[in-house]
């Protein structure tokens, strides 16, 4: 079985393309995903103090229903912050083959004051880190 973590952003489109990214692997029927989306880690609690779970993001359900429609075994995986390093930690958790993650174009400057969640992921990844979705701003 081929194992492959899919990190989403907020952003529906790049997630969906994540999907087809996968689901044009070829091996479909071997192949298992877990979805994860990182999550603020503050404690959201109800009126009676119980903790509650985060809100499953749009992109996680667009990606999930996308690849469940083709036939690939999923499962959604909460990450929380600092995100690089969530997805780090749970692709090694998961024992995944290869991790598929989002990208968009940024200057250099950019990358230097903000930081590079793509960009990490590929330098600390314990396996292959596939980027999609990368555009052209």
């Amino acid at each position: 079985m081929y194992r492959v973590l899919l990190a989403v952003s907020d952003d529906v489109e790049q997630a969906a393309d994540q999907a087809e990214f996968v689901t044009s692997m070829p091996g479909g029927s071997d192949i298992e995903v877990t979805v994860t989306h990182a999550y603020d880690d503050t404690d959201r609690r109800d009126s009676r103090g119980r903790s509650l779970p985060p809100e499953e993001s749009e992109s996680v359900q667009v990606a999930r229903s996308r690849l469940a429609e083709a036939g690939i075994a999923v499962e959604t995986r909460e990450t929380y912050l600092p995100v690089a390093e969530g997805i780090v930690d749970l692709a090694a958790d998961v024992d995944a083959d290869l991790v598929v993650i989002g990208g968009r174009r940024r200057s250099p400057v950019g990358k230097a004051m903000f930081g590079s969640v793509t960009q990490s992921v590929v330098l600390d990844s314990p396996v292959s880190v596939a980027v999609v979705g990368v555009d052209g701003e």
